[in-house]
């Protein structure tokens, strides 16, 4: 039976030869239940935790870093990214090299809180790519966002030309990173 990667089914199938009829069973769903971090025992740890580090590693050195064979490893994750405790696999490019030179984080505020206001907002900070992630908040702003540009001159003139002409906005903060202590550490899975 499958299961979708956010609740398991716990249940119990009972087999009857009817003769007549041929096989028959029974399906009696017991619960539902989320899949939490008690699912994963500590292998299943180690395994996330070394994709974590590095998503291209081979099945065979991943076997090799968990202390198991091939072939339960590979069907370890397998079980993993069918349960959905992995998302996806991505290469992560270097801002730096790209020319990516200022990351700010931007609070934006709204004066009209409604949800069709909110929906627009969002289809359209979807689709700007320089925006990294967006984040609808508690506190005095409405969202947060992540967002890179080139330099200050760029980051002005997108202040100017397109965050300000979204839907709904009627104040916008930002503060500027001054020097990057951590990104992208990883979840924790103790």
């Amino acid at each position: 039976m499958m299961h979708s990667g956010y609740e398991r089914m716990l249940a119990i199938f009972d087999f009857n030869d009817t003769r007549a009829g041929g096989l028959h069973y029974n399906f009696y769903k017991l619960r539902c239940f989320p899949l939490t971090m008690n699912d994963l025992d500590k292998t299943d740890r180690a395994i996330l935790a070394a994709l974590q580090s590095d998503g291209r590693m081979s099945n065979a050195k991943l076997a090799d870093t968990v202390g198991l064979s091939e072939t339960p490893c590979a069907r370890r994750l397998k079980r993993l990214e069918n349960d959905g405790y992995i998302d996806r696999y991505r290469a992560m490019l270097s801002r730096s090299a790209l020319g990516f030179g200022v990351v700010a984080f931007v609070y934006v505020r709204f004066a009209v809180h409604d949800r069709p206001t909110a929906t627009r907002f969002e289809r359209e900070v979807l689709a700007i790519p320089r925006i990294l992630s967006c984040h609808n908040v508690s506190g005095s702003a409405d969202y947060v966002l992540q967002v890179v540009a080139r330099d200050l001159d760029d980051y002005g003139t997108f202040m100017r030309d397109e965050l300000r002409s979204l839907p709904g906005v009627t104040s916008v903060e930002s503060s500027l990173s001054l020097r990057e202590v951590k990104a992208n550490g990883g979840l924790p899975l103790a």
